[in-house]
């Protein structure tokens, strides 16, 4: 008989909830995103986000059950999100599923955020009837997180993902996420929020042109130095420069300005930005990603041959970047090293990579204390 977890995800602005077999087989999974709510902000709104998360978690565990046909009593146990994340999300999910499983006599299995994402690479690699071998170097790259881990099996006989991970911190970032590089500099430019997603497009099409841009047409970055560790990273230096330039150049004002009023319009598609980019802008958009991916890609493979790793695993919502899936793709054959993502389904928050990583916590017996609480910086060791 497959053992099934109910996950419930709130650490940010993403109420999530599935089930989850045996930590592999994914039974349902069920995401209501806060994504216009906060998106005339700029940016997450934490008071909001938790005001949501009361609203919607209840509604969003119902239809998971109903997408699985299952009843809360064929449920073995629930996993549920305690960090790290902004407090009061997790306060929601934390207590909701405290008192759930208390009501339905399960045993509550609390997990860590970012062991969910390393999880969630091996639910996609399930569904292709493929197994990350390990040891392994993974990048868990998204808005609050960018950190770089050595993850190797627990001993012992058996299934790794049974018998759960190691993890050893690598390297992160000493300032802003590259996810939250990506919101600031698209807020810089007036592309709208979250600005991965539009920077990514942009700079896609920006590439699929031909367009050849030199110097003068914009902004160029050159390769971050690190002193210590360098397995660290650093996105803010790139975008100051991007606050720079900009504040240099006021001829730049009257195209930002015309992007605010198509995004007040609604128009906030690539499609309906492009047209009101200078060449300068769209050359500054490419050269961005590009030096942002790159960081990304050459510390990475750095950090996996330095530990002899012949996997890396790349996680979070950044994950879904198409130019950083690209370049991993590309740099990675000529090391020899296997590269694995999640679908960008499963890159993003989700409840199925807690439920899965739960699994191992779950038969080991690292259950939650009556006195489970959020940890908002909780680390993840």
């Amino acid at each position: 008989m497959p053992t099934r977890i109910l996950g419930i995800e709130s650490s940010c602005d993403e109420t999530a909830a599935a089930i989850v077999a045996d930590g592999r087989d994914i039974l349902s999974s069920v995401v209501a995103s806060q994504l216009d709510i906060h998106r005339k902000y700029g940016g997450v709104v934490p008071e909001l986000a938790s005001r949501e998360h009361l609203r919607q978690i209840v509604p969003v565990v119902r239809e998971a059950l109903a997408q699985s046909g299952l009843a809360f009593r064929d449920i073995d146990a629930v996993g549920v999100t305690n960090g790290p994340g902004l407090v009061g999300s997790l306060l929601v999910g934390v207590t909701y599923g405290k008192v759930l499983a208390a009501e339905i006599g399960k045993p509550l299995v609390p997990v860590n955020h970012l062991e969910g994402h390393v999880h969630a690479v091996f639910l996609e690699a399930h569904l292709a009837g493929r197994t990350p071998e390990l040891p392994a170097v993974c990048l868990i790259v998204s808005g609050g997180h960018t950190l770089l881990y050595h993850v190797t099996s627990q001993g012992g006989d058996g299934d790794a993902l049974q018998r759960g991970f190691r993890y050893q911190r690598l390297g992160g970032t000493r300032d802003d996420a590259a996810g939250e590089a990506y919101d600031k500099v698209a807020r810089l430019l007036a592309l709208g929020y979250p600005g991965g997603p539009i920077i990514d497009r942009i700079a896609t099409r920006v590439a699929a042109s031909g367009a050849n841009f030199s110097e003068k047409d914009g902004l160029s970055f050159g390769p971050v130095k690190m002193k210590g560790n360098t397995h660290d990273f650093s996105f803010s230096g790139i975008k100051t420069a991007v606050l720079y330039y900009f504040r240099a150049h006021p001829e730049f004002a009257e195209e930002i300005e015309s992007r605010k009023a198509a995004l007040k319009e609604g128009r906030s598609k690539a499609d309906d930005l492009m047209p009101l980019c200078s060449p300068r802008t769209l050359s500054l958009i490419f050269n961005f990603q590009a030096a942002v991916v790159r960081d990304l890609v050459t510390r990475t493979l750095e950090a996996a041959t330095e530990t002899g790793s012949g996997t890396v695993l790349v996680s979070g919502g950044v994950a879904a970047n198409s130019e950083l899936r690209k370049q991993f793709e590309l740099k990675s054959k000529s090391l020899g090293v296997d590269t694995y993502f999640p679908s960008r389904a499963l890159s993003t928050d989700n409840a199925a990579m807690i439920a899965a990583a739960a699994y191992p916590h779950l038969l080991a017996g690292d259950l939650a204390a009556s006195d489970l609480n959020a940890e908002p910086n909780l680390r993840l060791a």
